[in-house]
């Protein structure tokens, strides 16, 4: 979701094509379906600094999640999910960031 694949130059060194790889797939497990959903839905609300991404805009999170059709409770019981999904996005997003 937030980590880049191979360029098309880093491919055709190899011979290949962005047709040749496959599309990818991530499971997501029925219990987390509905953090994933609004892990999601909440791409367009991350709050930025200076060096980027610093974390998800939480007063978001309850409008969102209510948009989805959850509940206030249903939202509070995924929320634990909701911020392991953003640490690891802070952190692939810090490594690209550091990449260059």
């Amino acid at each position: 979701m937030y980590e880049p694949g191979p360029s098309a130059e880093s491919l055709a060194a190899f011979g290949l094509s962005l047709s040749d790889l496959p599309e990818d797939v991530c499971e997501v497990w029925p219990d987390t379906w509905s953090a994933f959903q609004v892990f999601e839905a909440m791409s367009t609300q991350w709050r930025t600094g200076a060096c980027g991404a610093t974390g998800l805009d939480y007063t978001s999170i309850r409008d969102v999640a209510g948009f989805l059709g959850l509940t206030r409770a249903q939202a509070t019981d995924i929320f634990p999910d909701i911020r392991i999904m953003e640490a690891e996005a802070l952190r692939v997003m810090a490594e690209q960031r550091d990449s260059k």
